[in-house]
């Protein structure tokens, strides 16, 4: 199997370094979880692929391109280890831009680490996390936005989770931010014609720049809210149930959850620690946090989970603040009612079932039962309204998914203001060339080719060995 047959024409191999990374070494690893199993696929990547193969895949026939060909594994003094698949890849038209090949063989553990040992011992090198996917960055098959979109799909645990990092995964973005970048840079070559050649190019005019900057405001804007609530669907939204003891807050928890995961007794301060469990809100993982009754007078013990329960508060993004509407309120529960005021949240005004003698004129009132079906549904609604005013993202777009693209737009974002108030004070359009120019060069940050070590340190950090 000759080197050059396993290569479309036009092929040119990959530098034998890129930002630090040595892409002469052909790397393995296991690329399915761990453990026992009906198959794992173990994967090479780099220049020796072919060696490898030659040495490593025993066939009837000569492997050919992107087929599975049923193989006997063998280790590097030529004894069987395993009967299986062996799918051959060849650059540019793999995963990572270089030849890869995929040995699929029984998931026995003992099978895995033979074969990972006998490509070992033939010169390959275990790869790093994420090292596959880096070198698809390297080679140019994907931009860092996808890249680091790779490490989501692999990490969502939703249905909407999975979705928003299949947009991402899709290229969208590039195309989004690269159409703001193409007409930043008409601007900036009307700007500089009329700099450099005052008599021959006319200045822009100001009404039309005018527009256009509020138009890419617009967009940025629009950019970061859809990046906002991409974010939701991968983290998660902290909802912290919170109130005075014997409100009913673990009995809502448990209504909420559909089980019984929180003890409940008519004994004020049972709560004495917070309870952290998971529900899915409208697409949207969010994490309940049961708390202990919030009071003035409490043991020691008691004083201690009142303490966990006010850092909960603090930390959430929800206050869903729970009192009992069947009796006047304490001054524990005016206290938290005041205090939550001006916070996102939800006032639940429980046992309505048993009365009612408590009113509170508030859109984010709801009376009901933590026992009652449309008590507990218009909880979520309300819920999913305070934590992300009810809107469902649209999961089919690309989003900003990393700090360094949201702190790259809210960059370009800075710059197109400061252009808009050059013109509303009147000064010379030409002056906004330098704002314009930074917005330019900040959107190139969000889905960039090229990157610091350290950058690529960071995204590629929370993969997993194999990809």
């Amino acid at each position: 199997m000759s080197e050059q047959a396993l290569r479309p024409s036009g092929y040119a191999p990959p530098s034998s370094k890129a930002a630090g990374v040595p892409l002469a070494d052909t790397i393995v690893a296991l690329a399915t979880p761990p453990g026992k199993g009906a198959i794992a696929v173990v994967r090479v990547s780099g220049a020796r692929v072919s060696e490898f193969a030659a040495l490593h895949v025993r066939t009837g026939s000569e492997l050919r391109p992107r087929v599975a060909t049923y193989a006997t594994i063998v280790d590097e003094t030529g004894h069987a280890v395993d009967r299986g698949l062996a799918l051959l890849f060849p650059g540019p038209y793999s995963y990572t831009g270089e030849d890869v090949l995929e040995l699929h063989v029984h998931g026995s553990p003992a099978i895995v680490r033979e074969v990972v040992r006998a490509l070992l011992a033939s010169g390959a090198r275990q790869a790093a996390p994420g090292e596959f996917t880096r070198r698809a960055f390297l080679n140019g098959k994907m931009d860092l936005h996808e890249a680091g979109a790779v490490a989501d799909v692999i990490d969502a645990e939703t249905r909407s989770a999975a979705r928003a990092a299949l947009a991402n995964l899709g290229g969208g973005l590039a195309s989004a931010v690269g159409g703001l970048r193409a007409r930043l840079t008409t601007t900036l070559e009307q700007l500089s014609g009329a700099i450099d050649f005052p008599e021959e190019v006319p200045e822009p005019d100001r009404h039309a720049l005018h527009d256009l900057l509020e138009s890419l405001r617009s967009e940025l804007l629009e950019l970061r809210r859809d990046g906002e609530r991409g974010r939701l669907i991968r983290e998660g939204v902290g909802v912290a149930i919170v109130g005075p003891p014997n409100a009913g807050k673990s009995s809502l928890l448990n209504a909420l959850l559909g089980e019984e995961r929180a003890l409940v007794s008519e004994i004020p301060g049972t709560t004495r620690d917070t309870i952290e469990e998971s529900i899915v809100i409208g697409g949207v993982p969010v994490r309940l946090i049961d708390t202990a009754g919030i009071r003035a007078h409490a043991d020691r013990l008691e004083s201690a989970g009142i303490e966990r329960s006010r850092r909960a508060l603090e930390g959430a993004r929800v206050a869903v603040v729970v009192v009992d509407g069947s009796r006047p309120l304490a001054p524990e529960a005016l206290e938290l009612l005041e205090s939550t005021r001006e916070r996102p949240r939800v006032v639940f005004l429980n046992k309505a079932d048993v009365g009612t003698c408590v009113r509170i004129d508030s859109v984010d009132v709801i009376a009901g039962s933590s026992f009652d079906p449309g008590s507990l549904a218009a909880l979520r609604n309300a819920i999913a309204r305070a934590g992300w005013g009810g809107e469902s993202a649209d999961l089919e777009r690309p989003h900003l998914a990393t700090l360094r693209e949201f702190e790259a737009v809210n960059e370009a974002l800075e710059a197109i203001e400061y252009a808009c108030e050059t013109l509303e004070r009147g000064d010379p359009a030409d002056l906004c060339s330098g704002e314009l120019s930074r917005a330019f060069s900040a959107l190139g940050h969000v889905t960039e080719r090229v990157a610091a070590e350290e950058v690529l340190d960071g995204v590629f950090s929370r993969f997993c060995i194999g990809k």
